[in-house]
């Protein structure tokens, strides 16, 4: 297999004692020891709304934030990286990826990247983000392996995007500075959570 810089789409078998053989399809991204990554939650970020995010794609609706393909269509070509990162279920990879895929601003897409998911039940998830409101701690568990792969003295995370203070705790706990952590409200109004010192559209 030869793998070039970018995503590279994989599909192999898995076989197992009680299911038998599967087909799966999984992204590579082959990025570089000192890519500077910007990490972005999904619902609420992307979409407008945590619980209808994950309605109204299914049922063909529109619901992603406006401008935010032109965003981060800018952020990728300062040469940044995107890493999409959110508390639903991992059975939700399939629809979240293609929803991810489907928004079309202006002409713009989102700039692709990996899409890391909790990888438990989608009860187990629902009740961790909505029931006990601790969705940071897959994120920051998540993010520190990811942190893991790089070497000791490179800090990979430079920027993150959140909607909620728990992003906000999350990107702070790997070591991204407070300004250059950014929130987006259901209005698409960016800024600053903790400091109030900036906001834009």
């Amino acid at each position: 297999m030869k793998l070039h810089p970018g995503a590279n789409e994989l599909e192999f078998s898995v076989t197992t004692a009680y299911q038998g053989t599967s087909r799966c399809k999984c992204f590579l991204f082959c990025w570089r020891y000192d890519d500077k990554i910007v990490v972005s939650d999904i619902d609420g970020t992307i979409t407008k709304s945590d619980v209808l995010g994950h309605i109204l794609p299914i049922v063909g609706k529109d619901w992603a934030q406006s401008g935010v393909a032109k965003l981060f269509t800018k952020i990728k070509e300062n040469g940044y990286k995107l890493l999409y990162l959110s508390a639903r279920a991992i059975g939700q990879s399939r629809v979240t990826r293609e929803y991810l895929k489907s928004i079309k601003q202006e002409d713009l897409t989102l700039p692709e990247g990996p899409m890391l998911l909790n990888p438990t039940s989608l009860l187990n998830a629902f009740h961790t983000e909505v029931i006990e409101k601790k969705p940071e701690e897959f994120k920051i568990s998540c993010l520190r392996d990811i942190q893991a792969l790089f070497p000791a003295n490179i800090k990979p995370f430079y920027a993150g995007y959140g909607n909620k203070i728990n992003d906000v705790w999350a990107y702070q706990a790997v070591g991204i500075p407070i300004f250059r952590i950014f929130t987006i409200n259901h209005r698409g109004e960016l800024k600053h959570e903790l400091t109030q010192t900036f906001q834009s559209t």
